[in-house]
């Protein structure tokens, strides 16, 4: 099979700085999927918009070869570079909603794309552009070539990025972080979507991830990159079956599906080295197990394993044999701690029944309404204390407005939210201020959550004020410092703003914030959604910790279903405003009953590979606006009834915990 790319010893550099990718060399052959795997600023990203020669104006490239089909193309002047750019070789970036122009049709954004790389213009290629929407699975695409891009959910934005990329019929396809802000559904059928127009173009392809279950899918060849580094060099299967590198080791043992319920996430100390402090010698042995002192006083070279496998770290060169066995034989035999059983969980301290949250759609001059968005339509849940309920559903089900609502920050339409015992619904604000102190919300993003121009002791202080707790003077400087301590800060940190901090701090300052005023609640909104997996699971460790150290109990919002497995007690499946499904976890996971759940689980990306070709879902979640008459699933689901287009089923028992509204059971099975 004939290389289609070649990059040898590329190296990127901030202008008069450091290296930012730091002489990698990798091949990517013919209708093959290569994947470049690590944390967030490993370089990953900052490598595809090298080759694609499109770095920002700090950034140069300083040296290296990359031949594109045998032609070195970081040779070529930027007139010859743009019919290579998008033609011949193509990228699809992270984040859709940021990429697409707002203000130009998805049509006119497409049609760019062929007049620039096929000559096409006019109907004709709005002909072929109709055709390329048709071909990446959106629906009706002859109206949706003349919509803007805010009129298309998050997937299909994704859907119209790969279509773009298809236009120019690219020879290698860079897909960076596909996926990552995307429902488990929507993306496994990305992911086919890729592997279908791999299977008939015969394009290449370099994949940008963090997600390994997306990597087990899709590649054929993987490295791991970590501070600028290829540390590990390998194909799939083999890297799969026995990772070779301590860092790779770590990325594997941090995933929730590894470890049982009952134990501790592995997760890599510290973070990914700034550009200012990485170190001279072995890049990762600030925070490997297994460094000893020529880790920090020489860089690895790569050693070979045999069966085009390369590794770099000194464990596998001579120097290192005996200590490689020492550290096989600990890594094996080390013990892991076992959960503390849970409490009997006696006491209630959340009961929600039949919770509603309408949006009126007003039109004319008068503003009447015309109808109402059902957003949250008669939702019941409950929550023990020192318990963690999972809500989960793909993205538009109403999850997070029914976190809201259940905090008063949405005004509820309909319903009883009861907190401790007190009805919170109709209370004035002066006691609701009060009955908020016992429960707060972690958000999705810490970033745009936390105010960028507070320190982090004002962000805590504040909710301490506006609650008059902790007291004032030494007291509250003391409590500051407790709660930092608590969520794994240097205490120091107090004096530093959000933008300071890497993701996950920013996420533990919002988890302390959350803390400040002694909840007993925590709502968490999607906390670990687009963290990497080494610091989701210091994020996860930490929320456990907490609830065994405090007794809190959490509302705990995700479509990750893996970390559900791993957090929850009790899962609670939301469909269009409904909860179809709730149980144990163990019982919604293992067994689950409802053609939503099945589908939710069978397309979660594991890393033994399993084939996504039985998750894909039809079609995307209908509009909370007019949801389909019947069981609101019955559009998209497999074993629809003529029943399930006319009424909406009961709940039907499948044990004393466990419930499902489907007509596939009937009513009190």
């Amino acid at each position: 099979m004939s290389e289609i790319l070649n990059v040898t010893s590329l190296v990127t550099r901030l202008c008069g700085g450091p290296r930012i990718v730091d002489n990698i060399s990798f091949a990517i052959r013919q209708g093959e999927t290569f994947a470049l795997l690590g944390e967030s600023g490993c370089g990953k990203s900052m490598t595809a918009l090298s080759l694609m020669r499109l770095l920002p104006d700090s950034v140069h490239i300083e040296g290296g070869q990359t031949h594109l089909a045998g032609e070195d193309i970081l040779a070529l002047p930027e007139r010859e570079m743009r019919g290579v750019r998008g033609g011949r070789m193509a990228m699809i970036f992270q984040e859709p909603g940021l990429s697409l122009n707002p203000v130009m049709t998805v049509g006119e954004q497409i049609a760019e794309a062929l007049a620039l790389h096929r000559g096409m213009g006019g109907e004709a290629a709005r002909e072929q552009g109709i055709g390329l929407l048709r071909q990446v699975g959106i629906p009706d695409p002859s109206r949706r070539w003349n919509e803007y891009p805010f009129q298309m959910s998050g997937g299909m934005k994704q859907r119209v990025m790969i279509a773009m990329a298809l236009a120019g019929q690219p020879r290698l396809l860079i897909a960076d972080e596909p996926t990552t802000a995307l429902d488990v559904t929507i993306q496994a059928q990305v992911l086919q979507l890729l592997r279908d127009m791999q299977r008939e173009s015969g394009m290449s392809m370099l994949l940008i991830t963090h997600d390994l279950g997306v990597v087990a899918q899709m590649a054929h060849q993987v490295a791991v990159m970590y501070a600028g580094h290829i540390v590990e060099l390998a194909p799939r299967g083999p890297l799969f079956a026995a990772p070779a590198h301590p860092y790779t080791k770590k990325l594997f043992a941090a995933l929730p599906e590894v470890r049982g319920r009952g134990q501790p996430l592995d997760a890599i100390r510290g973070s990914v080295p700034s550009l200012s402090e990485i170190p001279e010698a072995c890049r990762f042995a600030p925070r490997c197990d297994f460094a000893w002192d020529l880790c920090h006083a020489e860089a690895p070279a790569w050693t070979g394993m045999g069966g085009n496998r390369w590794v770099r770290c000194h464990l596998y060169a001579e120097a290192g044999k005996d200590r490689l066995a020492q550290a096989v034989s600990s890594g094996s035999s080390r013990a892991t701690r076992e959960q503390r059983p849970a409490e009997a969980h006696v006491r209630e301290i959340l009961k929600v029944s039949d919770l509603k949250v309408h949006f009126p759609i007003r039109k004319g001059i008068l503003q009447r309404a015309v109808g109402y968005v059902k957003a949250v339509d008669g939702v019941s849940l409950e929550i023990s204390s020192g318990r963690t309920l999972a809500l989960v559903g793909e993205s538009g089900c109403g999850k997070t407005t029914a976190g809201k609502a259940l905090l008063q920050l949405l005004p509820p339409t309909a319903g009883s939210v009861r907190f401790r015992g007190n009805e919170l619904i109709g209370l004035s604000a002066d006691v609701l201020r009060r009955e908020r102190a016992g429960m707060q919300m972690v958000f999705q993003d810490p970033y745009a959550s936390l105010n960028p121009r507070m320190r982090v002791a004002e962000i805590l202080e504040e909710g301490m004020d506006a609650l008059d707790v902790s007291g004032g003077g030494e007291a509250r400087r003391r409590r500051i410092d407790e709660l930092l301590t608590q969520v794994g800060l240097d205490p120091a940190a107090k004096w530093r703003y959000p933008h300071e901090f890497s993701g996950g701090q920013r996420q533990r300052i919002a988890i302390a914030r959350a803390l400040a005023v002694s909840p007993k609640l925590l709502i968490c909104d999607e906390p670990t959604s687009a963290l990497d997996v080494s610091v989701q699971a210091q994020i996860l460790n930490l929320l456990k910790a907490l609830q065994e150290q405090l007794g809190l109990s959490y509302l705990f919002i995700t479509h990750n279903l893996a970390v559900v497995e791993y957090l929850a007690h009790e899962v609670c499946v939301m469909y269009l405003g409904r909860i179809v499904e709730r149980g144990a976890a163990e019982e919604v996971l293992r067994a689950p009953r409802h053609p939503y759940t099945q589908a939710l689980l069978a397309a979660v990306p594991h890393i033994d590979g399993r084939a996504l070709e039985t998750a894909r879902l039809a079609g995307d979640l209908p509009s909370p606006a007019s949801p389909p008459l019947g069981c609101h699933f019955h559009p998209r689901c497999p074993h629809v009834m003529p029943v399930c287009r006319e009424i909406y089923p009961e709940a039907s028992t499948a044990s004393a915990t466990h419930r499902v509204h489907c007509h596939l059971y009937g009513s009190g099975e």
